[in-house]
Formats: structure tokens, sequence, C-alpha cells
């Protein structure tokens, strides 16, 4: 682990956090409201690849774990983890290695549409893996349930996946932080 690998890895930390200060969106029928703040996980897998993004989440996840209100709605603490809605937060860092991952795997032919699928993998495919099995069993609302909820939020997190998949290409062209 070099020093820039820390670096961007906090950097991509950093704009997570960052994320969480957008305003949230509340949805009439939803208990809980959309954020940009998994748009993170897309972008820090999507321009860092699959060991610095994996490491930049794993940083932001031990700041929250830690007490710092990183989290949308200023949330923080390790009882987040605890919640329906910890496994998403801990999908997070997965989420990102593998979309990182795959962007990776995908970079001699990077265009939107690979970065776009890589980006959907890890940032909504890997979170909700993890995320809807810990809200079934700590909600108590049974997988099926937990799932169907879960299905209102994936319009929005495609956006963010087209988003993380724009940049991602972006930067491959005018910076790219992953080599071959």
């Amino acid at each position: 682990m070099t020093v820039k690998d820390m670096v961007y890895a906090a950097l991509f930390a950093a704009l997570t956090a960052a994320l969480g200060l957008l305003p949230m969106v509340a949805v009439p029928g939803l208990p809980v409201p959309i954020h940009a703040q998994s748009l993170g996980v897309m972008l820090a897998g999507g321009v860092l690849g699959a060991k610095r993004g994996g490491l930049a989440m794993l940083v932001f996840m031990a700041l929250v774990a830690a007490g710092l209100p990183l989290l949308s709605g200023g949330r923080g603490g390790i009882g987040i983890f605890l919640g329906p809605t910890g496994g998403f937060a801990l999908g997070y860092i997965p989420g990102a290695f593998i979309a990182g991952w795959f962007i990776e795997r995908f970079w001699s032919r990077l265009n939107f549409v690979t970065a776009f699928i890589a980006c959907a993998i890890g940032g909504i495919g890997v979170v909700y893996l993890l995320g809807i099995p810990w809200l079934g069993a700590v909600a108590k609302i049974g997988l099926v349930k937990a799932a169907t909820g879960s299905m209102a939020f994936i319009p929005g997190d495609l956006i963010k996946a087209a988003l993380g998949a724009i940049v991602a290409v972006s930067m491959k062209k005018s910076y790219p932080m992953i080599g071959k």
C-alpha cells in the first residue's frame, strides 16, 4: 500500500461523506428517503479500482463505526450496523470492491455500457445482496417483503450507476487512476 493509495482512499471516503450532505428525497409511501451516498460506492470502485475502492469504503465505514455522523441524515456509530439498514451500509465495502474489479476487467474496452454494468453489479447488486437479507432478519419482515420494499429504490440507484459510469469513463480518458 503506497501513500498515494491511502490518499485516494481517504479522498473517496470524504467524497462519500460529502454525498451524505446532499438533501435526501422523501418519497410518499417509502419509510426510508432516497439519498445520494450510494453513488460514492460506485465512484470509488469505478475510479479507483477494486483494492483502493474497497479500502475507501472500509475507511468510510470505520469512521462511521467510530461515531462520526457521516451517513446520510447525520447518522453514525456502531449501532447503525446493528439496525435494519446495517447490511446495506456494510455492503458498501464489497460493493466498491466488486465494481472496481469489473472496471479493471473491462479496462481495455471500458465504455459507458461496461462501466454502467460494473457500477450496477457492485453498487446495487452486491449492496442489495447483503442489505436485503439483513433488513428482513433484523426488521423481522421476511426476505420477500424486504426485497419487495427495496425494489422501489432501484430506479434511483440505476440513475446513480449511470452517473458513476459517466465519471469512470471520463476519468479513464482524462486522468486514469487504474492501470492496465
